[in-house]
């Protein structure tokens, strides 16, 4: 029996082998599984299905083979999940609608509006335009549409237009151990790297020693250098969550690649914009928060800065105090932006979003002004223009 229940896993898409049923009679001769139909169920998943990947299918012809189960053909019915059901309720308008709707005005008027709201509501809201609730065309909530509100309740991002977020926001840290697909991206980040001899002779200088060893009638006369060293030291700045999320996998690459080529480097995460704080950390990151200022004093001019971001944002979080997505920040956007192209001699930008798309985005547009033009796309030629820049 076992065995043509092994040739029908295997019909089903499961390459079950041999040596995964030998290790299932093994298990089934020492008592693992006596005679209940879960137990053997778990024992037979475990010993055969090797991928995660092939767990449906192992459930679909175990359900055919030991249940009575009939087979299934490709038009499935399956019970809808609860979070479709929710997203119905979401507000869904079309291009024509969303244009029709309009914005209250101003930073000003949208904080002030929301004040009056919080005041004046006394109950939860859903489908309407004045009110702090769901799927509606109110500046204010959460499943529904305002070209410029605050976020409120919701999980994630939709159309992108939310000014503030009204959520304690949890990012997950870069991670710099990923496998790159292409050497590429090392080799453009190269041209950065400038060498010096520096500390300690511990390395044997070959040529000096043979023409000191010459000039010494034969004797041996050992000649030693300082360890040749790549001395560039370079300060990453990365926006992280929000719009980024689109763009982790490249900004995998670029971090575990920089960390590979670079031993003098440093990074921080700010989200959208800097401001008065930076973090190391972001799964700890309220405890593990830098004072931006605090960078400032710590690195010198001789770092080469580089912001990695989508400059993706509300327009408010450049431009004005307290416009800041995450909080009320004393100082705008721009006066953080100053201060740190002002302090490092060398500064450049990169943007994972398509260089064709940056002349549709006004906070783009704004963070290109403040980099003086110095912004690149995310891709190997932006890689090698912006290395050209850094080293001049």
């Amino acid at each position: 029996m076992l065995a043509t229940f092994i040739l029908k896993l295997r019909e089903g898409g499961v390459p079950a082998s041999i040596t995964e049923y030998l290790s299932l009679l093994g298990a089934m001769k020492a008592g693992v599984a006596d005679y209940n139909i879960d137990d053997f169920y778990y024992l037979t998943r475990a010993a055969l299905v090797k991928d995660e990947r092939h767990l449906d299918r192992f459930d679909r012809v175990f359900g055919e083979f030991f249940k009575g189960l009939e087979p299934t053909d490709g038009d499935m019915v399956q019970e809808l999940p609860e979070e479709w059901l929710r997203k119905m309720a979401e507000k869904l308008l079309t291009k024509e609608e969303m244009e029709q709707i309009q914005a209250l005005g101003g930073w000003e008027k949208l904080m002030e509006t929301l004040r009056e709201r919080l005041a004046e509501q006394k109950g939860r809201h859903q489908g309407g335009s004045k009110w702090i609730g769901t799927a509606g065309t109110s500046p204010f909530g959460a499943e529904g549409y305002n070209p410029e509100g605050v976020r409120i309740g919701q999980k994630e991002s939709r159309h992108r237009r939310a000014v503030k977020v009204w959520d304690k926001r949890e990012f997950k840290d870069l991670d710099d151990d990923v496998e790159i697909g292409t050497r590429n991206m090392k080799l453009a980040l190269r041209r950065l790297r400038r060498f010096a001899r520096q500390g300690a002779p511990t390395e044997l200088d070959i040529k000096d020693t043979i023409r000191s060893t010459a000039n010494n009638a034969g004797h041996l006369d050992l000649k030693m250098v300082p360890e040749r060293r790549n001395t560039i030291k370079i300060l990453l700045l990365l926006d992280i969550g929000g719009s980024m999320d689109d763009h982790v996998r490249i900004c995998e690459e670029l971090f575990s690649a920089a960390r590979s080529e670079f031993k003098h480097l440093e990074h921080y995460y700010f989200h959208n914009c800097p401001y008065e704080r930076l973090w190391k950390t972001n799964r700890r990151r309220r405890e593990t928060e830098t004072p931006t200022l605090d960078v400032l004093r710590t690195y010198g001019p001789d770092y080469k800065l580089i912001f990695v971001g989508d400059a993706t944002m509300s327009p408010y979080e450049i431009t004005h105090p307290g416009g800041s997505v995450e909080h009320f920040n004393d100082e705008a956007g721009q006066v953080w932006m100053h201060r740190l192209t002002g302090h490092f001699r060398r500064s450049a930008w990169l943007n994972p979003q398509p260089e064709r798309s940056w002349d549709h985005t006004n906070s783009l547009s704004m963070m290109k002004h403040l980099m003086e033009g110095r912004m690149f796309p995310l891709t190997l030629s932006g890689l090698d223009e912006m290395a050209k820049e850094l080293s001049r």
